[in-house]
């Protein structure tokens, strides 16, 4: 069962929506799930602590500090504990809070000091839900990471109707255990998945090579949220200023070649995505000495680089299950990106216009579109890498679970 024994931090904001967090508790431990539940200052107007832990049998966390919390870092050892930490409900001030990176209690604290999902069911009147500034709160969390549950359409507390009622406790429960349910799918299968990213160097002397402007950014959040959602991830990277401080596998590599040999080593996997922008060209042969510069002409021959995603998706034995391609274009992005999935029978591919100064490479934005084998195109507009990874990861894992479902 996908909510058993899953570890789920509860925490309960200030709107009136919070009566509904008893019906959700009753529902996770209807499923034997682990329930911690943190009571904000403004939530205990709406709903008790004794009403809480009547139904948990356990303490409810209030404060961020008190004579109960001697000798232990609550903020710290609730937020290592949890699965996942839910918000219900969350309130356009606790988003707002989110949004700045506040900790000034208890819940804010926990959130930022946890590398848990954090899951917001908003509730709010629907004129401060779709208020500028919620709006653009909102893109800022989706942007940190954090995933929405609602709001939904519907009559409110407050007699008027419009988005912004709070997912019912059902359609939360649901959202999570479908979430789980996915998450262990790919945990049980160990599901494993490769990604190249990053430019690669190739050497004509000691001190010059060819390469480009690829900074890793966008690859290196893919791996991480692949790994997130529960998927044995190894990033092949090529030279990037990236401080690589996640738990990933990671392999350095190079030039082109040094990361084909790489990728070879880690074949056979379910999924690859290769991002990595390998320089197409490379020299013939690399001068042990500084070519000097009356030479050049002479010296400097240039001939095609290997091309890691047509070996993938052609000449491979231990094809992956999903391959995923990336196409860097600056014309013609749609008609380009299309051919160079069906040339090298790609099941996705990103296309990426690079002709524009403020996304792309060396950006910490992007602007992509992804296309898939039965035509269906999905435009995301410019906004983090991290916000695209996210959306690109979910879209593989989609795809990848269709994939294995429709074969079975």
């Amino acid at each position: 069962m996908s909510l058993e024994n899953k570890k789920i931090l509860l925490i309960i904001g200030g709107g009136i929506s919070a009566y509904k967090s008893l019906d959700l508790i009753r529902l996770l431990l209807k499923k034997n799930s682990k329930i911690k539940v943190v009571l904000t200052k403004s939530g205990k107007k709406f709903v008790t602590a004794l009403s809480i832990s009547s139904l948990l049998k356990n303490k409810v966390f209030e404060e961020m500090f008190g004579d109960k919390n001697v000798g232990k870092i609550d903020h710290i050892s609730l937020s290592r504990w949890a699965d996942i930490i839910l918000v219900v409900p969350a309130t356009a001030n606790f988003m707002s809070k989110l949004s700045r990176g506040g900790a000034d209690d208890l819940a804010s604290t926990i959130i930022l000091a946890s590398n848990k999902e954090t899951f917001l069911a908003p509730a709010m009147n629907v004129r401060m839900w779709i208020h500028k500034a919620t709006q653009k709160n909102l893109k800022s969390l989706v942007e940190y990471g954090y995933r929405f549950i609602g709001p939904t359409d519907g009559e409110m507390a407050c007699g008027e109707y419009g988005k912004g009622k709070m997912s019912s406790p059902r359609q939360i429960f649901s959202f999570l255990e479908k979430f789980f349910k996915n998450k262990d799918f790919l945990k049980r299968k160990k599901i494993n998945a490769v990604v190249t990213s990053g430019p690669t160097r190739e050497y004509m002397d000691p001190v010059r090579y060819i390469t480009n402007e690829s900074s890793g950014k966008q690859g290196y959040e893919i791996a991480l949220e692949l790994s997130r959602l529960g998927i044995r991830t190894t990033l092949i990277s090529g030279p990037t200023n990236i401080n690589y401080n996640e738990g990933i596998k990671i392999k350095k590599v190079i030039s082109g070649d040094d990361m084909l040999r790489t990728v070879k080593k880690n074949l056979p996997t379910d999924i690859a995505v290769c991002t990595a922008a390998i320089s197409d060209f490379k020299p013939i042969i690399k001068k042990q000495n500084k070519i000097k510069k009356q030479n050049y002409n002479n010296e400097i021959k240039i001939k095609r680089n290997v091309d890691i995603l047509n070996f993938l998706g052609k000449t491979n034995k231990n094809r992956p299950k999903l391959l995923v391609g990336f196409s860097a274009e600056t014309e013609d992005l749609l008609k380009n990106s299309i051919k160079k999935m069906e040339d090298k029978f790609c099941d996705l591919m990103i296309a990426n216009d690079i002709s524009k100064k403020e996304f792309g490479f060396n950006s910490d934005f992007n602007e992509v579109t992804i296309i898939d084998k039965s035509g269906k195109i999905e435009k995301i507009k410019k906004n983090s890498k991290k916000f695209i990874a996210s959306i690109i990861a979910r879209r593989i894992v989609e795809t990848f679970l269709s994939n294995e479902k429709s074969f079975n």
